[in-house]
């Protein structure tokens, strides 16, 4: 199982440790920071988040409730009480030793609850890099629907440039797949 807890100041040093070349972090991100992550990045970063009564962003680690230890990172924001509406951004398993036993999955299903139950919202987004093949499939097994391809998007170093899937999940989409695997999966699961 993994919980999601905000992040803040004491989560900096982890995060900084995990971003560790230019690509890392630009996958994690796209342009939002430069290599190397700093701590001044990050507290303009955090700065004005996780506030339950007026901020429409909200930046979680993920902690195994097993072994006590963060495994990854997840954001919620471009919230829209109007639209009903929230992005999913910088998704990230950490340790790369980690990858590969359900995380992803665990921790996209936890924000998915926090978006849909406790926000009351009715559809979340997400983008992709094309080439991050891994994360694709995590998100079609949480329920995604891929919408399109915006080609080209982010140059990266020289001449080469990263083409971004856009995928999203409407509330009525998550009830029915959620209430279809409680029935199904134990709690457990790493394929949930």
């Amino acid at each position: 199982m993994v919980k999601l807890e905000y992040f803040d100041r004491e989560d900096f040093k982890q995060l900084i440790e995990w971003m560790n070349s230019e690509h890392l972090i630009t996958n994690w991100a796209g342009s939002l920071f430069k290599f190397p992550l700093t701590e001044d990045s990050l507290d303009w970063y955090i700065q004005d988040t996780n506030n339950a009564d007026d901020s429409d962003a909200f930046i979680y680690k993920a902690v195994d409730t097993k072994t006590g230890k963060t495994v990854g990172h997840v954001s919620l924001g471009s919230i829209s009480e109007k639209n009903r509406a929230g992005r999913i951004s910088r998704v990230l398993v950490g340790n790369t030793a980690e990858r590969g036993k359900g995380y992803c999955s665990k921790m996209i299903n936890a924000i998915l609850k926090v978006g849909f139950e406790e926000l009351k919202l009715h559809r979340i987004s997400l983008g992709v890099y094309d080439f991050n093949t891994a994360a694709i499939r995590c998100y079609e097994k949480c329920g995604f629907v891929k919408e399109g391809v915006m080609r080209d998007v982010l140059r990266y170093q020289d001449n080469t440039y990263w083409s971004l899937i856009e995928m999203s999940i409407l509330e009525d989409e998550w009830r029915k797949l959620h209430h279809k695997k409680s029935k199904e999966q134990p709690e457990d699961c790493k394929e949930c």
